[in-house]
């Protein structure tokens, strides 16, 4: 695969192509059992700060960039007729404060028949003449916007492109191969900062100045947690000093190529050789549950399975004391771990249809205790998650026990505040899997 960023990537075309036409089979079929001939997909439009003329950056609708990798086009749609070549709405609009999207080039392009237009009042002779045989993806928050169609994301059809969505398409994950190789190379470049002694705001800079993103551009807010800093699960502030005693470094940052993310935590000792051991300890443990990653495997067993491997982690460690069924039960293992073992990836971070069992929308429940658990599928082929089993110790997760989950038996320093995380990407297929990022 080559490794071109851009649209002009040509090693893209022709899964692109392939892509495309999955996506009008899935179309056709959501259409047919909502009872619809025509989609129509926005875009989205950028929001505004109460009160204020301070323009937020622009999210797409993901439905829009599963057809098209055209991440800062708003006021767009997609309009799909079975049968008949896609049709872009591609709005241009004649702008003297902003940049304007350019021409419409590169390997997506030829898959559609696309009609620019220059003001919203250009739409509507592009959309079909039938409003009441079609229906509207998106969001919308203003009724103009639909332009007479009365059908906006029925649930019929958005269930079945959510569930579809849990499996990739081979242009999909070559976008997030792609996406892991250029997170990997801000990971890099943030654990060299971190050896530098600098601060996590320029551990931070570091990133993404190497992984060429700004921060809107980003999928998630970067986590860069140095020391106690580790322990708190989505920590954003961002110290501009650096700590005087550097003892750990924690990091949580992902990449984006053409809307497809990827998600990679790491975490590291400076000089604490204790610690180093306890993250070397859970990462055979990651590596060991990513070994029983298999189609047809039930994601909710697998969390289960990682609390039980946790468990043997905090007797070794001297952490804690007990059978493994004994700490899950007393919520020993989800005071250190109370978050879960990890989520569907894709356009989103989070990525749809985590919870469904069929494209009816038949919600599947996370086990009892663990309801922070972001995926409950039995496991397909071409779907892409993660796996992040971690270790937090705080004050305020140590309260969450039935009983104090440090063993008064342990020895050396405390670990309190560190909070080692390893995190992979998993691709599962009914063989093996191939890990999309390891540093």
């Amino acid at each position: 695969m080559n490794d071109d960023y851009t649209e002009k990537n040509p090693s893209l075309a022709a899964l692109y192509r392939e892509h495309i036409d999955i996506i009008t089979a899935r179309h056709d079929h959501a259409l047919e059992q909502a009872g619809a001939s025509h989609a129509v997909i926005y875009s989205g439009n950028p929001k505004f700060a109460f009160q204020d003329d301070y323009q937020m950056p622009f999210k797409p609708n993901p439905h829009f960039v599963s057809w098209a990798p055209l991440t800062q086009l708003p006021f767009s749609y997609i309009v799909y007729t079975p049968g008949e070549k896609p049709l872009l709405i591609y709005f241009q609009p004649h702008d003297y404060w902003h940049v304007v999207p350019g021409a419409p080039a590169g390997y997506w392009a030829d898959q559609f028949d696309i009609r620019i237009v220059h003001e919203l009042d250009e739409v509507a002779p592009h959309l079909p003449m039938e409003r009441q045989k079609c229906i509207v993806i998106g969001e919308i928050n203003d009724d103009a916007l639909t332009f007479g169609i009365e059908r906006v994301n029925p649930t019929t059809a958005i269930n079945i492109l959510h569930y579809a969505r849990g499996s990739k398409t081979q242009y999909e994950l070559a976008m997030m191969r792609l996406a892991s190789q250029r997170g990997a190379a801000g990971h890099f470049a943030a654990a060299a900062a971190f050896r530098d002694g600098q601060s996590e705001f320029d551990i931070h800079r570091a990133y993404c100045k190497a992984v060429s993103l700004t921060d809107p551009e980003l999928p998630y807010r970067n986590i860069v947690a140095l020391n106690e800093h580790g322990a708190v699960l989505h920590y954003t502030d961002l110290d501009r000093q650096a700590p005087a005693a550097l003892r750990s470094f924690l990091i949580d940052a992902g990449a984006q190529v053409h809307g497809y993310a990827s998600d990679i935590t790491r975490t590291y000792s400076y000089k604490d050789q204790r610690f180093q051991d306890l993250i070397d300890r859970m990462e055979t443990m990651e590596q060991d549950i990513v070994g029983h990653v298999r189609a047809g495997v039930d994601y909710r067993e697998l969390h289960i399975t990682a609390h039980k491997l946790l468990a043997e982690v905090l007797v070794d460690a001297e952490l804690a004391s007990g059978t493994p069924d004994k700490l899950i039960e007393s919520g020993v293992t989800s005071a250190f771990f109370p978050h879960g073992l990890g989520h569907l990836l894709g356009i989103q971070v989070h990525d749809v249809g985590g919870f469904m069992a069929n494209e009816s929308g038949t919600r599947i429940d996370p086990p009892s205790g663990h309801r922070y658990l972001r995926l409950t599928r039995v496991l397909e082929e071409d779907m892409v998650l993660t796996i992040e089993p971690g270790r937090t110790s705080s004050i305020c997760c140590s309260k969450t026990c039935a009983e104090p989950p440090l063993n008064s038996r342990s020895t050396g320093a405390p670990l309190t505040g560190y909070g080692p995380s390893v995190e992979s990407e998993s691709k599962t297929t009914f063989v093996s899997c191939w890990m999309a990022v390891k540093i």
